[in-house]
């Protein structure tokens, strides 16, 4: 609304028989279309602005009332059209309310003075009691965030990231609170110094206080009963309910955060679900989830991770049925910035946290299992590459992205074999094969630091690494063949690559980064978004640079003639054939513990009959 009049006489005549008052006439300012007669027991203080009231509103399903204001105090408000604000238990103060909304029953709407809106906190992460790493604000994702806290040490980077955001939030930060359009709030408590954008619904919150929530048409919030949330931002699509409790949190696109989690000082990034338990100095990437109300994410960093319980080791490593929710693909990073391999088998075994951070050279041995019998702890090179689990979890991780096209701000890579686990498949090779050398082939088990591996259990390790390693290099020149299989043109995308919390990216270019926002070739955040896009934009490029010399290495190659390219095609069907046969033994062996009905058992077995249809 761009223009409005002084009211008239005869309406402000109407208001006041209709129990309305102002405090000057003459600051209530009015649409061209105003109708005065749906406005019953309104205070106005200050400068009102006020749109037109001619739609019905529907205030539940199948039921409709007039727009306009009623039982409500209003000290320096903006309304929008079309807008039923009634019930307001205090006062709404210092606020832009947009077209279309439906605000009943709350107490107070406020913006103080300087109010932020949740931005510009600087929290810490992975580590409760350090210096804050992490700045929040809107345009935050997960590599932004990643990049922060990975470069927190250093000072120059900081503060040149620091000045950024700055920048950004002195030039976006609103003169008060405002609500878009579209807007739903009811049975609400306090809401101070929060924006809210448009189509979210807000029913049954305690307090919202200095927060962002960036809802929108095609990936509207949801925040329900109980909800106390302060100084934190709400990403689009997200679902905040049942009695949550969160503090200097971001939470990204389309996560769940529900049934009394509590959360502090801690970063969610998209499709995360979050329920009854706790997170303090937690960063949980893509696809982070938590059910348990033992739970407690602490000082962790996580990525495509189901945090089991503490009392009852719940098996996230393979399940046939419906309700598994998947393994660890990447790792998890603890404080001391060690990895965790893979969540263990339940029965007899538990998982060795404690003595595993002690040694970050682990992260070296991917897809593994660590297990304890009594007081040793054994590792399983490998073996998640052969389970139902990962096999499943590589079919539904792109499925389960619940973002709308519009609001996809953090970056997903859903490869589960590319430069980056490759590569740490191709450390943990030279890892058991120098273990290997060193004990000899006539030992029944080797040492690896404080663990124990059999030496069955090496040798499977060395088979299915091998089998990852040939269906990758397949695959990538049956893509490579498809767009010309040509030599790389680059060099750009060798040497050893990153996971940025979802951007798996050549480790030279993210130092590359580094140098330009140093050096002010990077100076603000917008830039920064676009040269993570960009690498994303290039990761088949990268990938191929990497690819091509790593297959020449492992063939001994000087370059790829036809004859090579068929060699490896046929060593990746013969791979790819063993993975399969390796995945039904393990569905066969769940099938007869008797975990899995018939029916899911013979669907799962159809699927990977028609897994030979992709080979070429």
């Amino acid at each position: 609304m761009s223009e409005y009049r002084s009211l008239t006489q005869t309406e402000i005549d109407v208001l006041e028989n209709n129990v309305c008052w102002a405090e000057d006439w003459q600051r209530v300012m009015v649409a061209e279309g105003f109708k005065p007669y749906n406005f019953h027991r309104v205070m106005f203080y200050g400068d009102i602005r006020l749109g037109e009231f001619n739609k019905q509103v529907e205030v539940t399903k199948g039921f409709f009332k007039h727009s306009g204001i009623n039982d409500t105090t209003l000290r320096n408000v903006s309304v929008g059209n079309d807008c039923l604000i009634e019930k307001v238990g205090n006062y709404i103060n210092n606020y832009t309310i947009g077209n279309d909304c439906y605000i009943s029953n709350i107490c107070t709407l406020e913006t103080t003075d300087d109010a932020t809106y949740g931005e510009g906190s600087v929290i810490s992460v992975l580590n409760e009691m350090g210096d804050g790493n992490v700045t929040i604000f809107r345009a935050l994702n997960s590599q932004v965030a990643s990049f922060m806290v990975k470069h927190a040490n250093d000072k120059s980077l900081k503060k040149a990231l620091h000045q950024m955001i700055e920048d950004e939030l002195r030039v976006s930060r609103p003169e008060r609170g405002f609500i878009g359009n579209n807007v739903k709030i009811i049975n609400a408590k306090d809401i101070t110094n929060t924006v809210i954008k448009g189509y979210c619904e807000i029913s049954g919150a305690s307090r919202l206080s200095e927060c962002t929530v960036m809802s929108s048409m095609d990936a509207p919030v949801f925040i329900g009963t109980g909800v106390i949330c302060e100084n934190s931002i709400i990403c689009d699509g997200c679902s905040i309910n049942n009695s949550v409790k969160m503090q200097d949190c971001f939470v990204g696109e389309a996560c769940q955060i529900t049934n009394g989690f509590t959360a502090e000082a801690s970063l969610f990034f998209a499709n995360s679900f979050m329920a009854n338990g706790e997170a303090c100095a937690a960063f949980c990437g893509p696809f982070s989830a938590s059910h348990h109300k033992s739970s407690l994410l602490i000082g962790g960093e996580f990525s495509f991770y189901n945090a089991g319980s503490n009392t009852n080791f719940s098996n996230h490593a393979y399940k046939m049925g419906p309700m598994h929710f998947g393994t660890l693909e990447r790792g998890t990073k603890t404080a001391s910035g060690s990895y965790i391999l893979m969540p263990a088998t339940i029965g007899a075994f538990s998982v060795c946290f404690g003595k595993l951070m002690h040694h970050p050279d682990t992260r070296n041995l991917p897809f593994s299992y660590l297990m304890a019998y009594g007081d040793d702890c054994y590792l399983v090179p490998g073996r998640n590459i052969t389970t139902v689990g990962l096999y499943r979890d590589i079919k539904k991780w792109p499925k389960r992205d619940k973002r709308s096209k519009q609001s996809k701000k953090s970056i997903i890579n859903f490869d589960w074999l590319s430069p980056f686990t490759v590569g740490e498949i191709m450390e943990g090779i030279k890892i058991l094969k120098a273990l290997r050398e060193a004990s000899g082939d006539n030992v029944s088990t080797y040492n690896f630091h404080e663990y124990v591996i059999n030496a069955s259990s090496l040798r499977k390790g060395l088979k299915y690494y091998d089998i990852a390693l040939r269906i990758y290099m397949g695959a990538v020149l049956k893509r490579a063949k498809k767009e010309g299989f040509v030599r790389p043109v680059s060099r750009v995308g060798e040497g050893r690559w990153v996971d940025l919390s979802g951007l798996l990216m050549p480790e030279s270019e993210e130092k590359r980064i580094v140098d330009d926002i140093k050096s002010g070739a990077i100076d603000n955040i917008q830039q920064l978004l676009d040269r993570f896009s960009e690498i994303n934009d290039n990761y088949s490029n990268y990938r191929w640079a990497w690819s091509y010399q790593m297959i020449l290495d492992y063939y001994g190659l000087e370059e790829i003639t036809p004859a090579d390219a068929e060699q490896i095609r046929e060593d990746y069907i013969r791979a790819r054939r063993a993975w399969i046969a390796e995945i039904r033994k393990d569905a066969e062996k769940e099938f007869q513990m008797g975990d899995v009905d018939q029916d899911v058992y013979e669907d799962f077995l159809s699927k990977l009959d028609h897994e030979i249809d992709y080979e070429n």
